[in-house]
């Protein structure tokens, strides 16, 4: 196994395949910065595993350094730019599961759905994808079967070669599903399109994108490698079947289509995959979490030493700890950053002192929550630590970055997508449906089983699950109860007890930069 070392690679090497320094559409334009010529660099094969974990290293630390500075997003302050923390900050803090204490710039009209096309954070996270979306294609413009047969890449290196070209496709995919889901209607570019060209990038539909990233990934889905035989922290095949029961269980938002039966088969490849759920529900989310973990599927990796971002599992650490929490002792930590806290929305689905996933820390605590910006109005979700499974602190010695790896897709997630497709109609089977469940509770500490379940009840479930796992807003918009008043939480709406918003903040705008610079774009509705 690679473990950490695969990243270590990209950000050591002078191999930034691209590098977006402007907030317009130029950014999808830019001549890709690159320590040596493409021809020189893909010439040898020794460098492809340097090249691709240039790829997966803009996931984990995205071209910022730790004080925040020489970051490739222009616009957004570097400590909050990184790939996952953008995710976090558009998927989780307009919810019910999270709210954040910070006032910086417009951090505060996330949670309160009051955001317009102007928020330097929705432009950081659109950014944060096409720069992600960049790298990809200028790594697969060098890997055509034509540019490896003219570099004389022959034998097991042809194969390794095009393992890692099915790699670098899943990752732009993965980038594509979440400007789908997040934007909708984007520009598109792929390895056809050339860095400095002076046509603008076209406008893809998001019905359009559903198309494209489902083709890419049951095209790579054959093309990669089989689950759980590739290095840990790279993309397998049951990576791609995840990443497909996810974009077909939202099918209906995405084209209005129905995909429950799709959803069904791809849930079932990667449980018939050899993964089981990990015995303890903590140890999901400590700093040795790539250690011995037979429930995650793909995770982004990262490294206290050799990824010293703001991002990560850093921030989600760090941010969610204040008040008289003890951040060492209990988080291995050397201090917190006083931001993220949860509603009592979100602690109300926890209705049972057994369910050790209901973790939150209330001394000095408020339920209640009168001031956003009060680290102590709000309960403290305790979710991840800097601390391994024994209780030793993670690698970094001063116990500021942090070791745990964020999992994208695990098998609780695919048993839950399961069991809700099967209640929508796909064909599973719902004792099938039940057990698998159950089998997540029984983890969690209940010791009675459950004889039938609802649609609401896996929507909860979800919640209870993945909380912090960056699925809740999609998860809402799916049921309806994201924008509405069928599901209120504190400050939704930016009122006190919640509000509904109008249906268009289902989707983000495209920033107000590249709807000037893009004639080809059009705005969402509504912005």
């Amino acid at each position: 196994m690679i473990h950490k070392k695969f990243k270590i690679l990209a950000l050591a090497a002078v191999l930034g395949l691209v590098s977006v320094t402007t907030s317009c559409v130029s950014d999808l334009e830019q001549e890709p910065r690159i320590g040596m010529t493409s021809s020189s660099l893909f010439s040898d094969f020794n460098n492809y595993p340097n090249a691709l974990a240039k790829v997966y290293g803009g996931f984990a630390n995205g071209g910022q350094e730790a004080n925040g500075g020489n970051t490739d997003i222009n616009g957004i302050d570097g400590n909050f730019s990184q790939y996952t923390r953008m995710i976090f900050t558009m998927q989780e803090l307009p919810t019910d599961e999270a709210v954040i204490a910070w006032n910086d710039g417009n951090l505060h009209t996330m949670h309160k759905m009051t955001w317009d096309s102007s928020n330097e954070f929705i432009g950081g996270a659109y950014y944060r994808i096409f720069t992600q979306i960049a790298t990809s294609n200028e790594f697969l413009r060098n890997m055509t079967d034509e540019k490896l047969a003219s570099n004389n890449i022959t034998g097991d290196n042809l194969i390794q070669a095009k393992y890692m070209r099915a790699e670098a496709r899943f990752l732009r995919a993965l980038s594509y599903y979440y400007a789908l889901d997040l934007f909708g209607n984007v520009p598109f570019v792929d390895e056809s399109y050339l860095p400095g060209s002076v046509t603008p990038p076209k406008r893809i539909t998001r019905a359009e994108l559903f198309t494209f990233v489902e083709s890419e990934l049951l095209a790579v889905a054959g093309d990669l490698k089989a689950p759980k035989s590739n290095e840990y922290g790279r993309a397998d095949q049951a990576a791609a079947w995840s990443l497909l029961a996810r974009l077909y269980l939202n099918s209906k938002v995405y084209n209005g289509t129905d995909h429950y039966n799709d959803v069904i088969t791809y849930c079932n490849k990667v449980i018939q995959s050899g993964y089981s759920l990990k015995s303890k529900y903590s140890d999901l989310f400590l700093a040795d979490n790539d250690k011995n973990n037979p429930e995650v599927i793909f995770p982004i990796t990262f490294d206290g030493v050799h990824i010293q971002t703001s991002g990560g599992t850093t921030y989600l650490v760090h941010a969610a700890v204040g008040g008289t929490m003890p951040a060492e002792s209990m988080f291995g930590i050397n201090g917190g950053w006083g931001g993220l806290r949860t509603t009592k929305s979100f602690v109300g689905l926890f209705n049972n002192s057994s369910d050790q996933r209901g973790n939150f820390y209330t001394d000095g605590q408020s339920l209640e929550i009168n001031d956003l910006t009060n680290f102590n109005d709000g309960y403290a979700y305790v979710k991840y630590k800097n601390l391994t499974s024994t209780g030793a602190a993670g690698t970094d010695i001063g116990k500021n970055f942090c070791d745990a790896d964020i999992p994208i897709f695990r098998l609780a997630d695919i048993y839950l997508m399961y069991a809700e497709a099967t209640l929508r109609g796909g064909n599973g089977n719902m004792s099938t449906a039940l057990k698998y469940v159950n089998d997540i509770r029984t983890r969690a500490g209940y010791t009675s089983t459950l004889s039938s379940i609802n649609l609401d009840f896996i929507l909860d479930e979800r919640a209870r699950e993945l909380g912090w796992e960056m699925t809740r807003r999609t998860d809402l918009i799916r049921y309806g109860k994201f924008t509405t008043a069928s599901y209120l939480w504190p400050w939704k709406g930016n009122v006190k007890d919640g509000a509904a918003v109008a249906d268009y903040r289902n989707l983000y705008p495209i920033p107000a930069k590249d709807i000037i610079a893009n004639p080809n774009l059009v705005q969402n509705p509504g912005y």
